[in-house]
């Protein structure tokens, strides 16, 4: 296994969209155990591969305390969404450090493949249904800054870019 670079925003490469994945094989199973190792040791609660610049339809969630409920959605489509909205603070590993609310369905089921290549059919709310909704805007290329004012996604645009110079010195 191994750590990957994760993208910081506003890099380019988290606007592309992911394209399906072809086939559960030896390097998505690969790519999954990375991931999972990428999003522990970054103290994340999900993690979709555009964000260490894989554009392909791939997720891994694990939103449980113990760290031990490890979620792999491949290909995931939203089936269904509940009509009720709620506004939920979000943060993400590519926005370091920026957290601000977003509104998102409180309930959703997801079809999607599980890191064996199986179907299944995911029935989430709460802190699950936001996770799912937020890696999945990932692989659109959507970053939850986008969801904010334009005043308040340029001032967070401004810090990262700082942070990513003083960083480089």
């Amino acid at each position: 296994m191994a750590l990957l670079p994760i993208l910081c925003f506003p890099d380019p490469r988290l606007h592309k969209v992911a394209q399906p994945v072809q086939a559960v094989d030896a390097r998505i199973k690969a790519l999954i155990a990375d991931m999972f190792e990428t999003m522990y040791h970054a103290h994340g609660i999900g993690l979709a591969a555009t964000q260490i610049d894989v554009h392909e339809r791939l997720i891994v969630i694990d939103t449980s305390e113990e760290r031990d409920q490890p979620l792999v959605l491949i290909n995931p489509e939203i089936i269904w969404a509940s009509a009720e909205m709620k506004v939920n603070d979000e943060g993400c590993l590519s926005v370091p450090g920026i957290y601000d609310g977003v509104e998102r369905h409180e309930a959703v089921h997801v079809r999607a493949l599980d890191g064996e290549g199986q179907s299944r059919v995911i029935e989430a709310d709460g802190l699950l249904a936001v996770c799912i909704q937020h890696e999945m805007d990932h692989l659109l290329g959507k970053v939850f800054v986008e969801y904010l004012s334009p005043l308040k996604r340029n001032r967070i645009k401004t810090k990262m870019l700082k942070v990513q110079r003083e960083e480089r010195r």
